[in-house]
């Protein structure tokens, strides 16, 4: 029930024992020719339900299906991060090519921010919405369905929820076996902030590419940090102050590498020689360091293009699956400037 004590959306799909989106296909009329639909005892259970508390759909949902804007809204956590940027500029280019307009709002990564803007969007009555800020818990998300506006997620996933991202799994694997290539057994992880899939993700592919190596990465050599070059140094000086220093590090993402490399630096400690980092996603600067960063490419550009064209599907009313694109390795002179293992 909302605020009003009115029966909403969630409200139906419990009682129906059905997860939100098809009750809402069901009840908005979009299962359709072609689709995996919901069955027809489940779609009678769910209207039953739905007329017999008294749910009636959102009006600004019902708006959205037959008046386009030819808007997009986009979500991310600060537009200034060159890999958001050029996630941006692959969805503006695509919404163009599809004959629509595109428009970022910044949260912060901050759920008050992120609820306050989504709310904004919502009220230039877009078509759909594009989130390159979700939480892995998915909580937010789940009540967005309730809205009724088609969305996907861009660079993170989600939950269920329809998402385009790298393969950051296969990205920390990549990382790893090229470390283990290397012959350096005493790693470290920077692993990024706990709430985001990509710093989740990159860092289990590593873990357990190590660990099925039978060697283990102990948690005490994985330490979180803000994507950022001061979040990246500030981890590496907890790594260096540790017990046992690493031979090798591995930071989710190429700017907190890159702090990493300046804390190895001001340490006394030549990177590629005396310790080995490498990053990812390979922002432009990477590779044009004095020593030039290892790292995991991510095709940033081509997520914001295939998000847009999983979007135009769910305005189509087709169901769609989550794509997963491949990264590469970039290995430059952080890993392979003579880098000691041990």
């Amino acid at each position: 029930m909302d605020a009003a004590g009115r029966a909403t959306l969630r409200t139906v799909a419990e009682l129906a024992g059905v997860h939100v989106s098809t009750a809402s296909r069901v009840l908005n009329g979009t299962v359709g020719t072609g689709m995996r639909t919901a069955g027809q005892e489940t779609s009678d259970r769910i209207r039953r339900i739905a007329e017999q508390v008294g749910y009636t759909p959102n009006p600004h949902a019902s708006s959205l299906r037959t008046q386009r804007s030819n808007l997009v809204g986009v979500l991310v956590p600060r537009l200034v991060d060159i890999v958001l940027a050029t996630v941006y500029e692959g969805i503006e280019q695509e919404c163009a090519a599809s004959g629509f307009s595109a428009f970022v709002a910044n949260t912060g990564d901050d759920p008050v921010a992120r609820r306050q803007r989504t709310e904004m969007v919502l009220a230039r009555h877009v078509d759909g919405i594009i989130f390159g800020d979700a939480h892995l818990d998915g909580r937010f998300l789940d009540k967005v369905v309730e809205r009724g506006v088609p969305f996907v997620l861009v660079s993170r996933r989600a939950g269920s929820h329809p998402s385009v991202t790298c393969d950051d799994y296969r990205g920390g694997q990549l990382a790893a076996e090229h470390l283990l290539q290397l012959g350096h057994r005493k790693v470290a992880v920077i692993a990024g902030e706990p709430y985001a899939s990509t710093g989740v993700d990159r860092t289990a592919g590593f873990r357990d590419t190590y660990t099925a190596a039978g060697i283990k990465v102990p948690a005490s050599r994985i330490v979180h940090s803000r994507f950022d070059t001061g979040g990246g140094r500030e981890a590496m000086e907890r790594l260096l102050a540790g017990r046992t220093r690493p031979t090798a590090v591995f930071a989710v993402n190429d700017f907190a590498a890159i702090g990493a490399m300046g804390a190895s630096r001001d340490a006394g400690l030549q990177v590629g020689t005396d310790i080995a980092v490498i990053g990812f996603n390979d922002v432009p600067l990477a590779g044009s360091l004095p020593v030039g960063l290892s790292t995991i490419r991510s095709p940033m550009h081509d997520m914001g293009v295939h998000a847009v064209r999983l979007l135009m599907k769910r305005l189509a009313g087709e169901e769609v699956d989550s794509e997963r694109l491949s990264p590469t390795l970039v290995a430059r002179a952080s890993t392979l400037g003579g880098g000691s293992s041990g």
